[in-house]
């Protein structure tokens, strides 16, 4: 599998998590951008490289913009943006 172009997920509006999604040709960067970072900062890393390793993808840059999201949400959104940003043959 192989990110082709750039996508996003959910809106800033929403009050869970804002993803957007590119390919690069450098190393997987994640970029997350958090209310309760602090606090669940590491957490919510540790989602999305859970979700980038399931899918195997690898060189993509990840924004994260987070208000809370419990894990489903950012799974669900991760699941998203990759679904949408994906090569299609």
């Amino acid at each position: 599998m192989r990110l082709t172009k750039p996508a996003k997920a959910g809106t800033y509006e929403s009050n869970d998590i804002y993803i957007m999604i590119y390919p690069t040709e450098e190393d997987t960067f994640i970029e997350i951008e958090s209310i309760v970072s602090e606090l669940y900062g590491k957490h919510i890393r540790q989602v999305i490289e859970a979700v980038l390793k399931e899918h195997n993808l690898t060189n993509v840059y990840v924004k994260a913009i987070d208000k809370g999201a419990l894990d489903y949400a950012i799974r669900s959104r991760m699941l998203t943006a990759i679904k949408r940003g994906l090569e299609h043959e």
